[in-house]
């Protein structure tokens, strides 16, 4: 009988187990939440790679556009940044950096994305002005009242004078830079071997190649090392108010160089995070005429006519050409320049 009160006792035990058990997974199914659905905001944040020297433009016209995309739309969206020499940029995003954006100096850097399927063939059509919203050029930043007396490139290859040119190979500043040297050598003496004597003068003058612009900014102005930075106007403006206008002169040679800084959507980041319409309307924003303002601000030569004239005080008129009017384009100019063992290699290893 003890057994058997035994044997009753356990199989209530475990009915009463069980109907506990079934009561606990039907409140669980009760309270399972629903499947999450996707975060609105996930759509509402963008990446761009950039130059070196982009990063105080870049602060503002964020801060400008996501008001702007507030006000139109209601809704938040946020602007991340990346920042490196421009072609470093470009290989970064080759090798795994994912930018909904990229904003580069100078349209090679966005070249190389269309192979691997991450711009479009077709980006310089896909915004005014073959998707460059302004303009800078190369100019000289020298010591306040220009004590080695520099007025203009052949100034730049005389013996004794240090230049500070961030690395062409790393850099579209440099690169520009190296180009503006080069034009300017075949204007004066008409030919490719005179250009090319003139750029390994100037070049000889350099004593170290910084990866990009803000490098070679820094090495001038704070490590006081060189007599002349070559940089973009934009670059040179703003060292004076920063670092002290008694320190610093800006110099405008003769003849330099237009850089067309572009833009594009990465294709494959924005399909994969849906961004694109946002992504439209920031690189869009860059043309409208609070975006152009703001580029004025910072010493970038606008598109827009009305905002360059009532700036037109700040940009001094100078000679300048083009890559594709003088120097046969940039493809021609990469094969010819800064492919692996081209000119610049051959100029600096003799160096």
């Amino acid at each position: 009988m003890v057994l058997h009160r035994t044997r009753v006792g356990a199989s209530i035990a475990i009915a009463a187990l069980a109907v506990a058990a079934f009561a606990a997974v039907a409140s669980a199914q009760e309270q399972k939440p629903a499947e999450p659905a996707a975060t609105p905001a996930s759509a509402n944040v963008l990446l761009n790679a950039s130059y070196d020297v982009s990063r105080e433009l870049y602060k503002d016209i964020n801060a400008a556009f996501t008001a702007d995309w507030k006000k139109k739309t209601g809704e938040p969206v946020t602007i991340n940044q990346s920042h490196g020499g421009s072609t470093k940029q470009a290989l970064a995003v080759i090798n795994g950096l994912d930018p909904d954006v990229v904003t580069f100096n100078q349209a090679p850097d966005i070249d190389i994305l269309v192979k691997p399927g991450l711009v479009s063939a077709d980006w310089r059509k896909a915004f005014p002005n073959d998707a460059s919203p302004y303009t800078s050029t190369s100019v000289f930043l020298v010591r306040k009242g220009n004590p080695k007396g520099i007025k203009d490139w052949d100034d730049l290859a005389k013996s004794g004078i240090s230049v500070i040119v961030p690395n062409p190979k790393t850099s579209g500043n440099g690169r520009y830079t190296y180009l503006a040297a080069w034009g300017y050598g075949l204007k004066k003496s008409g030919n490719e071997a005179g250009a090319r004597d003139f750029v390994s003068k100037v070049f000889a003058n350099v004593p170290v190649l910084d990866g990009g612009g803000r490098g070679a900014t820094t090495t001038f102005t704070q490590r006081n090392t060189g007599d002349v930075l070559v940089t973009f106007e934009s670059e040179a403006k703003p060292i004076g108010k920063e670092l002290g206008e008694d320190k610093f002169d800006i110099v405008y040679p003769s003849v330099s160089i237009v850089a067309e800084p572009p833009v594009a959507i990465v294709n494959p980041v924005v399909d994969k995070r849906g961004t694109r319409k946002i992504a439209e309307a920031y690189l869009n924003f860059l043309y409208s005429p609070e975006g152009q303002a703001i580029i004025a601000k910072h010493g970038l030569r606008p598109r827009n006519a009305e905002v360059l004239s009532a700036n037109a005080s700040e940009f001094p008129v100078i000679e300048t050409f083009r890559v594709e009017d003088l120097l046969g384009g940039w493809e021609a100019v990469k094969k010819q320049h800064f492919a692996d063992g081209a000119t610049y290699d051959q100029i600096t290893i003799k160096q």
